[in-house]
């Protein structure tokens, strides 16, 4: 098949995949202009990419918590991995869920910051889930993963891109925790429990406030 005639049959599945999202009040979905947006800045395989999120997200949004703790961990997972410097030309940025799945590529803030906003959409409370830092043993690196509380006390549950499974804290020996948040507020991080709240800890987050503000003003993750 020609390229052109791959592209009319993608632009056909987009088509009637906006029709069907728009008469779902319920369902997740995506404009035609959001969709030109997005083909523009980066390509055709960066819409389908969407709109492969999208339809996972709709398929599982009434599924239990850990079905899609699952199923998002997986999916962000698929992305390989990059450096920021390849990627981006810098040595640390923190990317929006939309430059993750337009790149294609992306480091470890990049996989934990995707899971948080796609679990958040599906649900989860963010009272449960905090972006955490860690030093890894292994690769004697600073680190993020995504962390899972079912409760304050509870031993959190370890969504990274390293180590692909999801993993109990106490499993990840590979891993000390150094300090967690989730937007609204700052711990000093430990495998057992949420840790110690800082006070006025987000306030010193300054990358997590330029992420927010990115966000807000291309409305990257709106969808």
């Amino acid at each position: 098949m020609k390229f052109f005639g791959f592209k009319f049959l993608i632009s056909v599945f987009l088509f009637l995949t906006i029709i069907f999202a728009s008469n779902n009040s319920n369902s997740f979905s995506v404009s035609k202009e959001f969709l030109k947006k997005v083909e523009k800045q980066y390509n055709i395989f960066a819409v389908r990419r969407v709109l492969a999120l999208v339809k996972m997200m709709n398929r599982y949004k009434n599924a239990d918590e850990m079905t899609k703790l699952k199923v998002v961990n997986d999916f962000f997972n698929q992305i390989p991995y990059q450096s920021d410097i390849k990627t981006w030309g810098k040595k640390d940025y923190w990317a929006t869920r939309l430059e993750f799945l337009g790149k294609d590529r992306g480091d470890c803030e990049d996989y934990a910051i995707a899971k948080f906003f796609t679990l958040k959409q599906m649900g989860v409370s963010t009272k449960k889930m905090y972006l955490t830092y860690a030093k890894s043993r292994k690769y004697k690196v600073a680190h993020m993963v995504l962390t899972y509380f079912k409760t304050p006390k509870s031993i959190p549950l370890v969504l990274g891109n390293y180590n692909k499974k999801i993993l109990p804290a106490d499993k990840r020996r590979d891993l000390i925790p150094v300090y967690s948040f989730n937007g609204e507020e700052l711990y000093l991080a430990k495998q057992k429990s949420l840790g110690k709240l800082v006070p006025n800890g987000m306030n010193k987050n300054k990358k997590w406030d330029v992420l927010m503000k990115k966000i807000k003003r291309n409305k990257d993750d709106t969808f």
